[in-house]
């Protein structure tokens, strides 16, 4: 099968080529002789309803300091592709949202993945409380009596913002921390949306499992282990990875909510699960592949292309 695939991504220059899993993705689809075009969000022009993408050809290759190579820019009609990746980080912000309504334009003759109309409806940290038989007990408010409630309920609390990724502005308070009433405060002055405020686990300390879902289906994970003193495990925030294995409680919660992914379009998705409890859905541009590959001598994102090519 020959594609024209195009990386909706953050610079490419910057990117870590041990962790990154777009690398991973453009290796593949390059290895299975498409062509490759990168852009930035801030490429996209929409005139009428027709969506522009100031577009370069891109080759990659796994050599530290000149991982990518690029050509000259030009202007194209991105309903002339077959796949667009949507793989640039977070912040989910207006501009992200502003990005998935362009990019509805090219469907249905473009596959775009993630689906963004879904992308759109389905932040990290809200998306998950549609199936709340799998996540932890769970507060999202505004109101600082009702997280004073939820505390007096749960003694131990994780805060930490809406729509915030990788690990950042994550907090762990205890019964007795006084602090609680000034974090508050601080997080309503830097962000408009309400706090999310779940139960502690301590089962944090035998780590995070990041699962990698591929049209619904699980196809590999690893644990994601926190640094000593510290409550968060993301990669981010130094979290180090561990080899790891589903357990019963994880199949089932893949079995769960991995007909809702693939209806949705959600190809691609990492799940957060800490002891018994989805934490995230992470439909963005979710990571792993790599840490998942080195620990497993797996492939996912040869996995991932073929399930690409199916839905085409």
């Amino acid at each position: 099968m020959t594609l024209t695939v195009a990386f909706q991504m953050d610079p490419i220059e910057s990117i870590n080529i041990d962790t990154d899993s777009s690398f991973m993705m453009a290796l593949e689809a390059q290895r299975r002789g498409y062509r490759l075009l990168h852009y930035h969000p801030r490429d996209l022009s929409l005139k009428g309803n027709v969506l522009y993408a100031r577009v370069r050809e891109m080759a990659v290759e796994r050599k530290k300091g000149a991982h990518y190579r690029m050509g000259e820019p030009a202007v194209i009609d991105l309903s002339t592709v077959d796949v667009i990746l949507m793989r640039q980080d977070p912040p989910f912000d207006m501009a992200y949202i502003t990005a998935t309504h362009m990019l509805e334009h090219v469907q249905p003759k473009v596959l775009v993945l993630n689906d963004p109309k879904n992308v759109r409806n389905a932040p990290e940290k809200l998306f998950v409380t549609h199936f709340p038989d799998l996540m932890p007990p769970t507060l999202i408010t505004s109101d600082k009596q009702a997280v004073l409630e939820f505390r007096a309920e749960h003694k131990d609390i994780i805060v930490k913002p809406l729509f915030g990724n990788g690990g950042a502005g994550v907090f762990h308070l205890k019964p007795d921390d006084e602090n609680l009433g000034s974090l508050l405060e601080t997080f309503t002055q830097l962000y408009r949306e309400p706090v999310i405020v779940q139960r502690y686990l301590p089962e944090i300390r035998q780590g995070d499992k990041r699962i990698i879902l591929i049209d619904g289906e699980p196809a590999g994970a690893v644990s994601r282990m926190p640094q000593d003193g510290e409550a968060r495990a993301n990669f981010h925030a130094g979290g180090s990875a561990k080899k790891t294995d589903l357990t019963p409680r994880e199949q089932d919660i893949c079995a769960a909510i991995g007909p809702v992914l693939r209806e949705q379009g959600l190809v691609f998705v990492g799940i957060d699960v800490i002891g018994d409890y989805m934490t995230e859905i992470n439909v963005t541009s979710p990571t792993g592949i790599q840490e998942i590959n080195r620990l497993n001598g797996s492939a996912l994102e040869s996995t991932l292309w073929d399930a690409i090519e199916t839905r085409l």
